[in-house]
């Protein structure tokens, strides 16, 4: 069984980047981050973004407007940024607070702006394979890993367990595509698939993003299968200091003797979120120049 590790694999993007920003002509790449409300884990994602963009030579430019912010105020704020020439991506921190209007707030941003991959036009470009669009970080970051860890996707069956816009269904678009790195025979999984082992046992490449701590046992898995986990789940822990421990959506101790390669949590997916992020801030900003 071959560990992925996705901090080594985040890590040397991080430096692939960093060669490539100080290789652009002009200004720095620019990315703007609005978060909204004091959400903990959204101060912690938002610093780790900014930490990394830091590390890359990306400007970051911390919006952060009151959590009482109407709706039609929020907007227009994503429409100033959308109009400024001097910023290349823009990411609005989810979740935001209620009543705001996540998928308004999204939609607002323009798609050559959008580094977070969640428009409509970047997700349609996933279904054309319209390599100018940017793909949601979470799936580019789960085909990132498999390529960078040596598996061919070509001819292999990729069963996908979840169907959401943010991961299951652009990651399984994304296998599909016919193209290096893809051309695999995809199979999406969710809560009203029936006998879910049976099939489950049939991927080559079982990509996990159901969102239920350690779902995935060892029946639901075929020997020799390469496991992507990309659930982040807290689970109450006793004997840590913080009360909890982080799980992934496969119940790894007994799965893991099973595969031939599988992403641990946490240090799989998760590294690779923020590299996408950059890595799409910087082809934005090419963009932007060409």
């Amino acid at each position: 069984m071959e560990l992925i590790d996705g901090n080594l694999i985040a890590s040397t993007i991080v430096a692939e980047l960093k060669s490539q920003v100080a290789a652009l002509p002009g200004r720095r790449p620019c990315l703007a981050l609005v978060r909204v409300g004091e959400d903990p884990a959204s101060v912690s994602y938002v610093k780790k973004k900014e930490k990394t963009a830091a590390e890359i030579g990306i400007e970051s430019r911390i919006i952060l407007p009151p959590v009482t912010i109407p709706q039609a105020d929020l907007e227009k704020l994503i429409d100033d940024l959308n109009a400024d020439p001097s910023v290349d991506g823009i990411l609005v921190q989810s979740p935001l607070p209620k009543p705001l209007d996540e998928h308004a707030v999204f939609s607002r941003i323009a798609p050559h702006k959008d580094v977070d991959g969640f428009h409509t036009v970047n997700i349609g470009k996933i279904a054309q394979e319209d390599d100018t669009g940017f793909v949601a970080c979470t799936p580019a970051g789960i085909m990132a890993l498999l390529a960078r860890s040596g598996t061919d996707l070509a001819g292999k069956h990729v069963v996908v367990l979840g169907r959401s816009l943010i991961v299951g269904k652009p990651v399984g678009l994304l296998a599909l595509q016919k193209k290096a790195g893809a051309n695999a025979t995809v199979t999406f999984c969710h809560s009203g698939t029936r006998d879910l082992p049976a099939i489950t046992r049939l991927a080559d490449v079982l990509i996990a993003a159901i969102g239920r701590p350690e779902f995935v046992k060892a029946d639901m898995v075929k020997p020799g299968a390469v496991i992507i986990d990309v659930g982040i789940n807290r689970v109450t822990d006793v004997s840590k200091k913080t009360g909890y421990k982080l799980v992934g959506d496969v119940h790894f101790e007994s799965v893991a003797p099973l595969a031939s390669k599988i992403t641990p949590v946490p240090g799989g997916v998760g590294p690779m979120t923020v590299c996408m992020l950059m890595q799409n801030t910087v082809k934005a900003a090419r963009l932007a120049r060409s």
